[in-house]
């Protein structure tokens, strides 16, 4: 948890400010049962008005005292744990943002969600007791027992009794909340998981009438999670009485002891009342204590988690030595490349080689599972191949920065994605810079300016969060036209036109092929229609390249290919 504060550095200052006022206001709470002693021995005893007017008002100013600086310390104390979330949410999100699709792939969605949200609010509330807390509780404790042994030496064998006690019980509570507390996190993961699952797969779902199955599993982890919360709340609800129990029995023992000490002359009035009130601030502090190390297991769970996300270095970043001015126009090679998925038994694709050049289409076909789509995401570097390499213009991917990298590429993803905003900005998205003729040109080569235009609002009809609002045709076409207004120098098209019917499709290649006649193409498709003129076919099966040529090089000599063809076309047709 301790690396966490760090971040607290350049409110360093602030820190210390909180502490003054939390001191000053603790010094104050102190003070007051002595003036109250006094206005009793001195003002009420003695009938002396003036006296306690005087006490009085002093105790007036050091309440009202005590007052401001509570409030400066409280908006301080938020503020500075405010900030904390902050920064710990952006340092968060740039560290995800960094990872590969490996280290997404190992801790997961929903637990990045839950630790960038329920997590950070833990850390910041524990931030704020701990910054009211950690100075306060200590000075009342160690200031009231020593306060409580100068009014009266042996009336403090009560708190010697008293203090230990209610330390053990308080250690006792917390020893079988901790454990709970650590395990919510986990559970909060899991719901979060359940319901992110529910409500992106909510077509699903209904389509198959599996919406009574879902919700018994949605109320499985509900209802986990609630009963280890009140399993919290037992013990919780079982440590208020009992630490009530030994404050109000040792007030009672303070003012039995205290009454026969009055009685033998031993001590007077006014040091009862101050007595009772330092052991009631002693006990309070050790309350507070207790609460705080309760809370602090929580947080120290959550910060656990969250510097899991900020220690977890990415597998892929950019070396110090990159090299990223070079020429060429997007010449791609494949050089015996094999690439394992983490965790997996067998290579996902082995000993790959082909090239791809520039003014070319070349087509990526198999059956499924072969390893197509992680071919493609080798390309921009999405994962890090195991041996072999990968070179663009000639030179390795992994010698040249990320960025460098993509700015080559124009991604077209098998599964399409579209952003909450405009049609416009999710065009644009592509190049942020694109003009609104090169957003319509884009649009229309990708077979997609007709059905905007006749949309509310056209270019500036708005896309519901994930595209709801579209079919998946216009999803995959607007998702082409975002990689054409990037004008790259390699195109790659993950299965992007399976939505297509074949009308659109053979008009979208056509006015593609004019597009990207000096860019390197490459598609990956299941359709054979739609590759059928790529200049370069590479078939594979089980990750392996079993076949590379033109289509009619392909069909008289890989049998692979042969089946793929004829389990879609006619004699006719193959012909």
């Amino acid at each position: 948890m301790l690396k966490l504060y760090k971040f607290l550095k350049p409110y360093a200052a602030m820190v210390v400010g909180v502490f003054i006022f939390v001191a000053l206001q603790s010094i104050g709470d102190l003070y007051l049962p002595t003036l109250m002693s006094d206005i009793i021995n001195k003002g009420v005893m003695k009938g002396d008005t003036q006296k306690i007017l005087q006490i009085g008002g002093i105790m007036l100013l050091v309440a009202g005292a005590g007052v401001i600086c509570s409030i400066i310390a409280s908006y301080l104390s938020a503020y500075i744990s405010s900030s904390l979330g902050t920064i710990l949410r952006s340092k968060i999100f740039k560290r995800v943002e960094s990872y590969s699709l490996s280290e997404f792939d190992k801790l997961g969605t929903a637990t990045l969600i839950t630790r960038t949200t329920n997590d950070v609010t833990q850390i910041q509330t524990v931030t704020v007791m701990i910054l009211r807390l950690m100075i306060s509780a200590p000075i009342m404790a160690t200031g009231g027992i020593i306060l409580a042994f100068r009014k009266d030496r042996p009336l403090t064998l009560v708190l010697a009794v008293a203090v230990p006690v209610l330390a053990l019980v308080v250690a006792f509570i917390a020893s079988k909340m901790i454990p709970l507390f650590r395990l919510v996190q986990v559970k909060i993961d899991k719901i979060n998981l359940v319901l992110r699952e529910q409500l992106t797969g909510i077509r699903v779902i209904r389509a198959f009438n599996t919406v009574e199955k879902e919700r018994k599993r949605f109320d499985e982890a509900n209802v986990d999670l609630t009963e280890n919360y009140i399993k919290v709340n037992r013990i919780m609800a079982f440590m208020m009485p009992s630490i009530m129990l030994i404050m109000n029995l040792t007030s009672l023992a303070i003012l039995w002891f205290g009454g026969i000490r009055i009685s033998q002359g031993s001590m007077d009035l006014g040091a009862l009342a101050a007595f009772t009130q330092y052991a009631m601030q002693i006990m309070f502090s050790m309350l507070m204590l207790a609460m705080m190390f309760i809370m602090v297991p929580r947080a120290q769970a959550a910060a656990v988690r969250i510097n899991e996300v900020l220690d977890t270095v990415p597998e892929i970043v950019d070396r110090e030595n990159t090299r990223d001015n070079f020429k060429g126009r997007g010449y791609i090679e494949f050089k015996d490349v094999t690439f394992s998925y983490h965790g997996a038994e067998e290579p996902a694709l082995k000993n790959i080689s082909f090239a791809a050049k520039p003014g070319e289409v070349t087509a990526i076909i198999g059956s499924t599972g072969s390893g197509k789509s992680t071919l493609v995401n080798l390309i921009p570097r999405f994962y890090d191949i195991d041996s072999g390499s990968i070179l663009i213009d000639g030179v390795d991917v992994r010698e040249m920065t990320q960025e460098t990298l993509r700015k080559k590429i124009g991604f077209v993803p098998q599964k399409a994605i579209l952003f909450s905003g405009t049609i416009a900005e999710n065009i644009r998205f592509g190049k942020d810079d694109a003009t609104d003729e090169e957003i319509r040109h884009a649009a229309k080569v990708a077979q997609a300016l007709e059905f905007i235009e006749n949309m509310d609002g056209g270019f500036d009809h708005e896309i519901a969060q994930g595209g709801t609002n579209v079919s998946g045709g216009q999803k995959q076409r607007l998702s082409i036209a975002r990689a054409l207004v990037r004008k790259p120098e390699i195109y790659i098209f993950d299965d992007s036109f399976s939505a297509l019917d074949f009308k659109t499709d053979a008009k979208l290649r056509a006015e593609l092929k004019k597009e990207t006649k000096d860019s390197t193409v490459i598609i990956v498709a299941q359709r054979v229609g739609t590759i059928m003129d790529a200049d370069r076919i590479i078939v594979l099966d089980e990750g392996r390249v079993v076949g590379m040529g033109t289509h009619k090089e392909l069909l008289q000599n890989c049998d692979v290919y042969r089946q793929i063809v004829s389990s879609q076309l006619s004699e006719e047709e193959i012909a």
